[in-house]
């Protein structure tokens, strides 16, 4: 491996769905010690992180804004039924297909649980014919804790975070974990930066790494973090689909795996300033790393959210192909992260 593949994995693993990323800033402000001259925690719980130029005036430097969000798709606890069993509300976009028979973990004020995740329904054994086509409702899962009722309501609270308990795995030349998307982000706005630190870079532009929260439902600390940035240009750090697999028209891929970090052109939050892409492009076959262009049909990004921020700014994204997304066997190949690291520390010296 030629990552910081402890520093992913660490990442992946944290629970954090939108809205309760605590524990993955607390996890980030860890890391970042010396990368950054001034850090701030906004009111939303957005991390804002600052690296003055290290050439040139401050007073006139062009202020790039890298939002990268913590959060990742997850649940929370909206009702515990007589028998104990937790009932759940998605916070982020689910394919239930992807939800039969989990393990998950429960975050309480206590501690953490562990829990299975299933439909409720007949099982295979007794299910009629018509039950087996049926695809259920997110509202249809519950969480059993092999707990009794008494018991799940003093551990349990209305609002407690469930997420996917699923261990981060090396696999061949890829990773596999759940939260790639968007931990992949945060590890490249934190390595990115500590590329930077180590070689020395004199550049003369202002970095702010945002680490962001609640993108999964909206984008909405990337709102209010590029609103107080007013940054000059941005560029929104993301996973996006790589759909290079079976059953799939290769005209919908989006992404091919192990060809490099992707230059996002556009999705359906945003259009990358033309400008933007061609520079990264020129930075990348100067410095001989692999990219593709990226158009993604549906879907955002946290670009889309500082592109609009105040006046507008000009925005691209840098992306990381993630095949099997919004599941948890979310993988990425180790090539592509790591182009998209060295993409990023190359192309910020390069910004006047």
């Amino acid at each position: 491996m030629t990552i910081n593949i402890d520093l992913l994995r660490d990442l992946c693993e944290t629970p954090g769905v939108s809205g309760r990323e605590e524990r993955v800033r607390e996890r980030i402000e860890r890391e970042i010690a010396g990368l950054f001259d001034e850090t701030r925690v906004d009111p939303m719980g957005s991390f804002i992180c600052t690296r003055k130029p290290r050439s040139g005036s401050s007073a006139d430097a062009t202020r790039v804004f890298l939002p990268c969000h913590m959060d990742e798709i997850g649940f929370y606890v909206r009702h515990i039924d007589d028998k104990g069993f937790v009932r759940i509300n998605p916070a982020g976009g689910f394919d239930t297909r992807n939800l039969f028979a989990r393990r998950v973990k429960v975050c309480t004020r206590q501690g953490e649980l562990y829990g299975v995740m299933n439909p409720g329904g007949r099982p295979l054994h007794i299910a009629s014919e018509e039950d087996r086509k049926k695809i259920p409702e997110v509202k249809e899962f519950f969480v059993d804790l092999g707990m009794s009722a008494e018991a799940v309501r003093e551990q349990v609270r209305i609002g407690d975070m469930v997420v996917m308990d699923e261990p981060f795995r090396e696999v061949g030349d890829k990773v596999v974990s759940k939260a790639l998307d968007n931990r992949i982000a945060c590890f490249l706005g934190i390595e990115a930066i500590r590329k930077l630190e180590q070689a020395g870079a004199k550049h003369t532009c202002e970095i702010v790494v945002a680490f962001t929260v609640q993108e999964e439902v909206g984008l909405r600390g990337a709102r209010t973090s590029a609103f107080s940035v007013d940054a000059d240009i941005a560029i929104g750090l993301d996973t996006t689909l790589s759909c290079d697999t079976p059953g799939v028209p290769e005209d919908e891929a989006v992404t091919h795996q192990g060809q490099g970090a992707g230059l996002h052109v556009m999705d359906a939050s945003m259009i990358s300033d033309h400008r933007l892409i061609d520079d990264l492009e020129r930075v990348a076959i100067d410095s001989d790393i692999p990219v593709q262009r990226t158009v993604l049909a549906r879907g955002g990004q946290d670009g889309g959210a500082a592109q609009q921020a105040r006046g507008g700014c000009r925005t691209a994204g840098l992306v990381v192909g993630v095949r099997y997304i919004h599941t948890v066997t979310e993988m990425a190949s180790v090539r592509d992260i790591t182009a998209a690291r060295d993409l990023l520390a190359a192309w910020l010296p390069s910004v006047k």
